[in-house]
Formats: structure tokens, C-alpha cells, sequence
């Protein structure tokens, strides 16, 4: 039996890749597995919620396989893969006749959907995973979004793969931070990943400008792309802010040597489903959850992550 391997690998800019290299390395000790094959015995396909993801979707849905879903989202995915009206008649297919005016309000504001948390309610699901052979996901909130949206699914969940990285030691950040121009005692906070609107940018850079004015001896790393245009625009005297620290999309080795640099960053969720935003499960570092509730209004808790950590490490609150 061949299998047929199908999704972003490096050095594609996505955490997607990194984890398919190792995932395809592994299966290939287990038998025979070929890198986007035109034809094989079984499909595994990787799908995330952004355009990366476009033409592995496409063959997803042309010949069924095993679908892997990295994101238990594809709303964002579809509204820019699609026209309006396709979109429209998809959101049908998803939720019924009856929301065809909620489609068309969301066609209408899809500039705004990545803020909007409206948008993360509605995972537009149903077409992959009813065609799909199986769906592996990584949750039960995945699990429960995906049968939600086909209930006759076949659906697994394997625990998210994760590779322990090589950290970097103690003297190989004193000096990635000294290149950075941090002093040894500044306390250091970090956005990473894909910049869009969900990751409340604005609130955050607003923040950590009130608290620098506060305290000097403080940073914020900002890594990544941004996936918006206008969004990069608007905030790029933020961005200039004394204190900011703007870094390009990260290879591995300097992410983890960005990662290890900071002492606090946030941990987000969007519409009850935790997203991977950085992880910092090393040594003591502080990962902050924001304190919003799925249905509730989350703008102002972008930035409490900042004065809690702070707050938190200094012995200025709990």
C-alpha cells in the first residue's frame, strides 16, 4: 500500500510544515509514503485555515482521504478562496436556508472577520468532513465541532505531535538578547506567529506602550507576518514604539532562541477552540491566558496579559 502525503513542508512560513516533516519522516519507518502523489492507495491530507491550504483541499475534495485538520476553522480559508456567491451557497450548505441573510452580512463585512469572533463561530466544516474517508483531529473541541457538522463522520483524535526542540543554553540567549539590544534586565514579553486582526495587535502595542512609559526595562518582541496589508499600515508607528522589537517569520532555531529570550507571552482562544499562538512551556517562563469568554467581548483583555505578567513576576499581583 502507498500513501500519499499532502501538506505545507519547510520551509514553508507555517507551524504546519514543521510538524508535517517530522510526522512524514516517522510514517515513512512505518511503510511506503510518497510527497504529494498523483495517485496512491490512501490520502493524507493536512488542512489549516489559511490559503496555503488551497490546492490540498481542492484534491480533499476531488478524491477523498484521511483529512488531518490543524484548524477546526475553515471559515477564513473559504472566504478567500471563494466568490460571494459561492461562499453564500457554501454557508447554506453548512447552516441551512434559513442563515442565507447571515451570509451575505458576513460576505459583506469579511474585512473585519478576522476581529470579528462572530466568523470562528461558524467553522464551515460540513463539505470536507462528509467527503472525507476519516478526520484525525487534535481535541475534543475539534472532535465536537466536526461532528456537529457531520454527524456520520469517522472521527479520531491523536493528541497534537510535538517534538521536543534542542533549547538553546543560558549564554546562547544572554547574547541573542544582547543582540536585540535588550538589557540583561529587561523584562521581556512576545507576540509570535502570523499577525492578523485576532491577535489584537492594536490593544496589545497600546498596552505594553503605557506600561513602558511606566517602566523602561521593559520589551515586547513582535515576530511574525502579517497576513493584512492594512493592518501592518495602521499600526506601524506602534510598531516603532520605543520598546518594540519587530522581528521577521522565524526559523526554527531563532524562534526557539526568540522564545527562550521572553518571559511572558499571551495563550488566545477563538471561539472556544485554543489556537497555538507561541508556546512557552520552557524553563520558568509565563504563558498568560486570555480571560474572555468564547461569546463574550474579548478587546480588552488583549492587553491585561501584559500588566498580570508583569504585575505577576514583580510581586505586584496575583
Amino acid at each position: 500500500m502507498t500513501a500519499g502525503f499532502y501538506a505545507p513542508l519547510p520551509p514553508a512560513p507555517t507551524g504546519i510544515a514543521d510538524y508535517a516533516a517530522v510526522l512524514l519522516q516517522a510514517l515513512r519507518r512505518l511503510g511506503s509514503v510518497h510527497v504529494a502523489p498523483e495517485r496512491c492507495d490512501v490520502a493524507l491530507y493536512h488542512l489549516g485555515n489559511n490559503s496555503l491550504h488551497a490546492e490540498i483541499y481542492r484534491r480533499a475534495l476531488k478524491r477523498p482521504g484521511v483529512v488531518v485538520l490543524h484548524d477546526a476553522l475553515l471559515h477564513h480559508f473559504l472566504l478567500g478562496q471563494l466568490n460571494e456567491r459561492d461562499y453564500i451557497d457554501e454557508f447554506v450548505y453548512n447552516y441551512g436556508g434559513a442563515n442565507r441573510g447571515l451570509a451575505e452580512e458576513f460576505w459583506r463585512g469579511r474585512t473585519a472577520s478576522s476581529a470579528d469572533f462572530r466568523y470562528f463561530r461558524f467553522p464551515m466544516l460540513k463539505r470536507v468532513a462528509v467527503q472525507a474517508r476519516a478526520v484525525v483531529v487534535h481535541n475534543p473541541a475539534a472532535a465536537r465541532a466536526v461532528r456537529e457538522h457531520a454527524p456520520q463522520a469517522r472521527i479520531v483524535e491523536i493528541p497534537h505531535l510535538f517534538q521536543p526542540p534542542t533549547l538553546p543554553t543560558p549564554s546562547e540567549v544572554a547574547e541573542y538578547r544582547k543582540r536585540l539590544v535588550l538589557a540583561p534586565n529587561a523584562f521581556v514579553l512576545g507576540v509570535f506567529g502570523y499577525l492578523r486582526e485576532s491577535k489584537r495587535l492594536v490593544t496589545v502595542l497600546e498596552t505594553f506602550n503605557r506600561l513602558h512609559r511606566e517602566n523602561a526595562s521593559t520589551a515586547l518582541i513582535v515576530a511574525g507576518s502579517f497576513t493584512s496589508i492594512e493592518l501592518e499600515r495602521a499600526i506601524t508607528s506602534l510598531l516603532a514604539a520605543p520598546g518594540v522589537v519587530r522581528l521577521p517569520y522565524l526559523e526554527a532555531h531563532e524562534f526557539w532562541l526568540a522564545a527562550s529570550a521572553v518571559d511572558a507571552g499571551p495563550d488566545s482562544q477563538a471561539g472556544g477552540l485554543r489556537k497555538k499562538r507561541v508556546l512557552l512551556g520552557i524553563s520558568d517562563k509565563h504563558r498568560l491566558a486570555d480571560a474572555h469568554k468564547p461569546d463574550g467581548d474579548a478587546r480588552g483583555f488583549a492587553g491585561c496579559w501584559i500588566a498580570q505578567a508583569y504585575a505577576g513576576v514583580h510581586g505586584r499581583g496575583s
